[in-house]
């Protein structure tokens, strides 16, 4: 199947969007207690529901943001059993999705999605790690109007900060407290803000296995938890960048001894001029840059280090 062009204007049942996110403070700790900064960024993905006469089945195209099939089927109502696929790994985690949401729905009546097509697009490469997962449960989760949380609790797991996200035009602090997400919006744009920087690092990194990780060696250690909330705020009321340097490598060598992995700064960057800090699972996707040159300047250090993919802090932030 070929996505339609943007250009064109075709009737839809449905449309549905979603945020991406960037987790700036309180990656991993996030997971037990620890109150996170975090920003929806302007980089999404649309869901659109389509009347489809000519088969009796649901016809599922995601597209990317070239407008091209990365993933295609075709699945039965009622089962969301695949009649044919392109990817079966896709197909799996789409039917656990599909059948989960439907199940979410509750004492609402079913869902009837026979004789429709779902299209979904994203207007980024889905190896940004900008949150292709989370943008699509949010966006399953509208559609069937179900608990968009719940729905992640049941196909991936994890914080869901990425969830309150996916909903949200502005920052937010988020918490999990006693299990529940506690999502406080704010207005988080530092007065140092055009001296902040978004860098792809070009290495994708899957956050169920930095999740993993963490879980493996931390074991419900409450000072820490308490420690990287401490940082969230530092971070969010930070008023010169000479401050939110120093929180960075508080917070970098928090997360570092914790989880005893290498620093982005040391292993790419040991030479920068500023600071520079992970976002999210450790190892891959975007870190922030801080940065007392001009932008210019910046970039092209970044560019000589094999990172070309760079945006300001309006560029990529609400």
């Amino acid at each position: 199947m070929v996505c339609r062009p943007s250009s064109i204007v075709y009737k839809f049942m449905s449309i549905f969007s979603a945020n991406g996110k960037l987790l700036i403070t309180a990656e991993y700790f996030v997971l037990d207690g620890a109150k996170a900064l975090a920003i929806p960024v302007k980089f999404g993905q649309t869901l659109k529901v389509i009347n489809n006469k000519k088969t009796p089945y649901l016809v599922w195209a995601s597209c990317d943001y070239e407008n091209k099939t990365w993933f295609s089927g075709a699945f039965k109502d009622e089962t969301f059993d695949a009649v044919y696929s392109d990817d079966p790994t896709v197909e799996a985690t789409l039917t656990k999705t599909l059948l989960s949401a439907q199940k979410l729905r509750g004492t609402k009546k079913k869902l009837n999605l026979s004789r429709t097509t779902i299209e979904t697009y994203l207007n980024f490469p889905r190896e940004w790690g900008l949150g292709t997962s989370s943008t699509l449960i949010y966006l399953v989760a509208q559609l069937f109007e179900a608990n968009p949380y719940l729905l992640n609790d049941a196909v991936f797991g994890g914080s869901g900060y990425d969830i309150a996200c996916a909903g949200s035009t502005t920052p937010i602090i988020y918490q999990l407290t006693n299990s529940k997400p506690i999502v406080t919006p704010v207005k988080w744009k530092p007065l140092f803000s055009e001296q902040l920087f978004f860098i792809y690092l070009g290495k994708k990194q899957n956050s169920r296995d930095g999740i993993a990780h963490y879980r493996t060696i931390m074991k419900n250690d409450t000072a820490l938890v308490d420690t990287a909330t401490q940082l969230t705020e530092s971070f969010f009321c930070a008023t010169t960048l000479l401050d939110f340097d120093k929180f960075i490598i508080e917070h970098e060598k928090l997360v570092q001894s914790t989880t005893q992995l290498e620093r982005a700064k040391d292993k790419y960057f040991a030479d920068y001029w500023g600071e520079i800090k992970s976002l999210g699972a450790w190892g891959g996707d975007f870190v922030l840059a801080t940065s007392n040159r001009p932008r210019k300047e910046t970039k092209k250090y970044f560019s000589e280090h094999g990172c070309s993919i760079f945006f300001s802090f309006d560029e990529m932030s609400f």
